[in-house]
This record gives structure tokens, C-alpha cells and sequence, in this order.
């Protein structure tokens, strides 16, 4: 996949990875679930996000199995996994058991990016030191945080080890814009990378409205593409961008991983900021 992004410790990602929140949950769905990550690598979407708290472990879990299944034929160099710890397990008691414990699911030695879940009780200086001794001693590559707001990244910024952070992961897509006020600069001026989650909106009412808008469906017939694949093109626009939808389809995931071939023009650009304004005040942070 081209137009990768690069972070500041050198790791290439593809702009489109694939998001494993509530897969795994349903034993009948396992095989499509894992066919649709599958066709996802096969389709240069060789990131997959994951977590220990996506149904307690289970979301792992079937990573674990497609990783599995890749590396008979793959190398497991060839992807880039990411998974997260729970604000309560990121104290300097508990974080390493937690990384092992995902380590052990996912059936690996390392993880490429380990991300702070969110902010919780332990103290922000416990969490990042704790973070930098796991890579340290080898059990992940690199790490960042997720759902951190822009006083949150400045608070970070000033920790000792705490410019280590890659990436910060928030919920952001073209109906949900309020991060572009203030904290995607404040992560652009620092070189930390965006990763989206929910770039396709977390689905039902919303999602549905973003795919049905006129503007969207126009555009999207000029490119002779879906309203989908507008909306994820648009999504990784900036080449700073790191998209994960989720998908349990092998069809889904083929049409979410072409949207990277569409390049949207000024025109498109500005139509859609016209259908979907972008922010004029600080906005709560969106996670849902």
C-alpha cells in the first residue's frame, strides 16, 4: 500500500489499517472475521489494532489466530500489530503482566505499537515510564496513547520520556471533526501521528446519514467509487493519518482498502468542508 506514513521512529504504516473492536466476539462469525482480516494484509492493510479490553482478550485472541495463519506462508515482519492496556492495569505493578498477558493471546514476543488506552488513575509519569521499560526490555517496539485530549498531550510532552510517544489514537471522522481545533496541530508540531478509529462513524444513524449525504454520494460517483470510500479517502487526506476501520467482511474489506487509490481535489475538498464544517471552538473530545 502506498502513501505510507511515517513515524518519528522510523516505522512505515500504511494509511489504512484494520480495527478488531467487538471481533471475536461471536464463535459462528470466527472464520469470516479472520477471512476479512486476511484479505485485508493481502490488500496492503498489514496494521491491525487490537486490544485487551475487546471482549476481555478475545479480540486477541483471533488476531492471534490470523497471525497464525499468515506467518505459514509470511513473514511476521510483514505486519505491524498494535494493541492497548487498560488505564487500571498501567501502573508500574501491573502494566508488564498486562503486555505478556496480550503477548501470549496474540501468540508473539512484541507487539509494534503498545498505546495507553486512556487516562486513568496512575499517575501520567508511572504509566510512561513503565511504557518505555517494556521497550526496553524488547516486549514492544514503541508506544502512544489513545483518546488523549490536547491538555493531555501537553501534560505528556512534559514528562521525562514522554516525547517517546508515537501516536496518540482518537475517534475522528468527517462528522466528527472537533480534534482539528487545536490538538491535531499540537500532535503535527510534535510529530506524533493520528491514528482514526470509527473513521467510518461507529455505525446506525450516523453512518448511515454520512454514506446517504448528497455531497458524499456526489463525489463519490465522479470517482466512480462508494460513498465509503470517499469518506475513508478523505479521512487519510494528509498523509499524517492512520485510518482503522473495522470490517468482518472480505468484500467490505476490499472496498475500504481501495480508498486509498482516490486522490480527492480542492473542489471535493472544499465541497465536503462546506457539507461538514470543520471546527470553530474547542470541542469536548469525542470517543463514541
Amino acid at each position: 500500500m502506498k502513501n505510507k506514513v511515517v513515524l518519528k521512529n522510523g516505522d512505515s504504516l500504511p494509511p489504512l489499517g484494520i480495527g478488531t473492536w467487538k471481533i471475536g466476539d461471536e464463535p459462528k462469525a470466527e472464520e469470516a472475521e479472520i477471512q476479512a482480516i486476511l484479505t485485508g494484509i493481502r490488500e496492503g492493510m498489514t496494521l491491525i489494532d487490537t486490544a485487551e479490553m475487546y471482549g476481555d482478550g478475545r479480540s486477541e485472541r483471533l488476531v492471534g489466530k490470523v497471525i497464525a495463519q499468515y506467518t505459514k506462508n509470511g513473514a511476521r515482519d510483514d505486519l505491524y500489530i498494535v494493541s492497548k492496556v487498560l488505564p487500571w492495569n498501567a501502573g508500574k505493578k501491573k502494566i508488564r503482566h498486562s503486555c505478556e498477558n496480550s503477548l501470549k493471546r496474540l501468540g508473539l514476543d512484541y507487539v509494534d505499537l503498545y498505546l495507553y488506552h486512556w487516562i486513568g488513575s496512575v499517575p501520567l509519569p508511572e504509566v510512561v515510564d513503565g511504557l518505555n521499560q517494556l521497550q526496553k526490555d524488547g516486549l514492544i517496539r514503541g508506544w502512544g496513547v489513545s483518546n488523549f485530549d490536547t491538555d493531555d498531550i501537553k501534560e505528556l510532552l512534559s514528562i521525562n520520556g514522554g516525547e517517546q510517544c508515537l501516536v496518540n489514537q482518537n475517534l475522528y471522522n468527517i462528522g466528527s471533526r472537533g480534534i482539528e481545533y487545536d490538538l491535531i496541530d499540537l500532535m503535527n508540531n510534535n510529530n506524533i501521528a493520528l491514528m482514526s478509529y470509527c473513521p467510518l462513524a461507529q455505525g446506525g444513524q450516523q453512518c448511515k446519514e454520512l454514506r446517504e449525504n448528497s455531497v458524499i454520494v456526489d463525489i463519490a460517483n465522479k470517482h466512480n467509487a462508494t460513498p465509503t470510500q470517499i469518506i475513508l479517502a478523505w479521512n487519510i487526506r494528509n498523509g499524517h493519518t492512520v485510518a482503522i476501520p473495522k470490517s468482518s467482511s472480505p468484500a467490505h474489506t476490499v472496498e475500504n482498502a481501495a480508498s486509498v487509490n482516490i486522490k480527492l481535489t480542492a473542489d471535493d475538498l472544499q465541497k465536503l468542508d462546506k457539507a461538514f464544517p470543520p471546527p470553530l471552538y474547542k470541542q469536548p473530545l469525542d470517543t463514541e
